[in-house]
């Protein structure tokens, strides 16, 4: 028989190798990580909205043991200078932060310092060892008073977003201890009294988008739910 030259097609439908099909190409799941490649300026001036993700088998950060010790944490490590965590949420896997920066080398010094107290603090309270956290933080700059106020509402009422996707309804109106919204000053109305006794473990904002910019758009109302109306799909906000 004489030999017959095989195309490239010829050849994967034979070997079942090589060429576009699906299924190819890097894994991507419900959860793609953030891989290492070079971020956005961050503009001076303009705050940030960090979040982290852990690995599939850390328990749920929304213990309180685990809270707690974060807190503790971030009293230590919220200011830092040029680097400042001025809110904070806790969720079943990740955490919301927004921060300000000064610069690039602040944001990226400030946020391994809090990334090795999560995953320090999830060891010790977990006791477990090894990687805790998830590929690298995703961070986002908020360039608008309006990006903001969503971030805002983003970050200090994300577990309702949460209750509502699971359950279908709104939870009742309260703060989440597993959060800054009981240090936040920009709530329309507080559904429980707070106590003033622990001391606050978020710094306080200095950039003119997180300190009165973002209330031109309307003070937080404790029984938002983020993400279910415009102005939070508008802001581009990260789930």
């Amino acid at each position: 028989m004489r030999a017959t030259q095989l195309s490239f097609d010829d050849h994967r439908r034979r070997t079942g190798r090589g060429g576009p099909r699906p299924g190819a190409g890097r894994p991507r799941g419900r959860r793609p990580v953030v891989h290492h490649v070079r971020r956005e300026v961050l503009p001076r001036g303009c705050p940030a909205h960090i979040t982290l993700r852990t690995q599939r088998d850390v328990p749920s950060l929304r213990r309180r043991a685990f809270v707690s010790e974060i807190k503790r944490g971030f009293a230590v490590a919220c200011q830092r200078g040029d680097f400042r965590v001025t809110q904070f949420s806790i969720q079943r896997d990740h955490l919301h932060l927004l921060i300000e920066a000064e610069n690039e080398r602040a944001l990226a010094r400030g946020m391994k310092s809090i990334a090795a107290r999560v995953a320090r603090a999830a060891n010790r309270v977990f006791r477990r060892s090894g990687a805790v956290l998830l590929g690298r933080y995703h961070v986002r700059a908020l360039r608008t008073p309006r990006e903001v106020r969503n971030a805002l509402a983003y970050v200090l009422l994300n577990v309702r977003k949460h209750w509502k996707q699971r359950t279908g309804a709104a939870p009742p109106v309260r703060l989440d201890e597993a959060s800054s919204a009981r240090w936040f000053e920009g709530w329309s109305r507080r559904p429980q009294p707070v106590s003033s006794r622990e001391p606050p473990c978020v710094a306080t904002a200095r950039t003119w988008l997180l300190c009165v910019g973002w209330r031109r758009h309307g003070l937080l109302d404790p029984a938002e739910v983020p993400g279910s109306d415009i102005r939070s799909r508008r802001a581009g906000v990260t789930p």
